[in-house]
């Protein structure tokens, strides 16, 4: 297996504020690596690290092979790591075919036009809907993106990271807000577009125990900015004091 990402010996400091020290992560091509923890565990700064958002202040974070310390979003999506980020809640009065394709445009290095203006590219629009028919979409692509149902507007929020054409996409609890009847099956819609994507790894941060304990390859537990483990599910979840040391009563939640 190549490895994709990677945190070599990573701390990010705020002042005095310690908020990582010393983590050391991989990802490896066909792995979805799990991050756990609890709040203030240093989740969010490993994730901004991994998208390029922040810079260590000591070590390496290394998308395949290559730094991309404070790089920013725009940078690492070309190289190929997308953010599943909430753009619905950014552009709520867009539909869904515009949503989709704000991120074809900037995936294909077009110049921004008049959203009016995008259906008349026939390349753009077919590539909305081909994006659009992985997530279950294509019935909806003149829906404006305010008025779906809760578990649509996450997948939508996906499919426009994955409009990007990433090898890597990192997940930030992608199901939160939606009902647990419908966790399980927008996680399989995901992996399984993460595969006709040709998305060749997944990092998901999640509080939901059942979906880490369900799709993860690795779970990798932080607390107090620590790696705390590094285990396959099997092992992880054996450890009942690993998991109330990281989780505490929050078990499925």
């Amino acid at each position: 297996m190549s490895l994709l990402l990677e945190a070599r010996n990573v701390s990010k400091s705020y002042g005095v504020f310690r908020a990582l020290e010393n983590v050391n992560m991989t990802v490896s091509e066909n792995e979805l690596v799990s991050v756990v923890g609890p709040n203030g565990a240093g989740k969010t700064t490993l994730v901004n690290l991994f998208t390029g958002l922040l810079s260590p202040t000591s070590g390496e974070v290394l998308f395949m092979g290559k730094s991309i310390a404070g790089v920013g979003p725009v940078v690492l999506a070309d190289r190929g790591m997308a953010r599943a980020f909430q753009l619905i809640q950014i552009f709520p009065k867009l539909t869904v075919a515009e949503t989709i394709a704000a991120a074809v445009v900037s995936q294909q290095k077009k110049r921004w036009r008049l959203v009016s203006q995008l259906s008349s590219d026939l390349r753009i629009s077919e590539r909305v809907r081909e994006v659009a028919e992985i997530f279950g979409l294509d019935h909806r692509l003149n829906t404006v993106a305010a008025s779906l149902s809760q578990g649509e507007k996450k997948l939508l929020d996906v499919a426009s990271a994955f409009a990007l054409d990433p090898q890597v996409i990192l997940f930030d609890e992608p199901t939160s807000g939606v009902s647990t009847s419908d966790k399980h099956a927008i996680m399989k819609t995901l992996i399984a577009a993460g595969k006709i994507a040709g998305v060749k790894g997944i990092v998901l941060v999640e509080h939901d125990m059942d979906l880490v304990a369900a799709y993860s390859s690795r779970i990798i537990a932080l607390a107090g900015g620590r790696v705390l483990a590094d285990l396959p599910p099997d092992r992880f979840f054996s450890d009942p004091h690993l998991i109330d040391t990281v989780i505490g009563k929050r078990k499925g939640h």
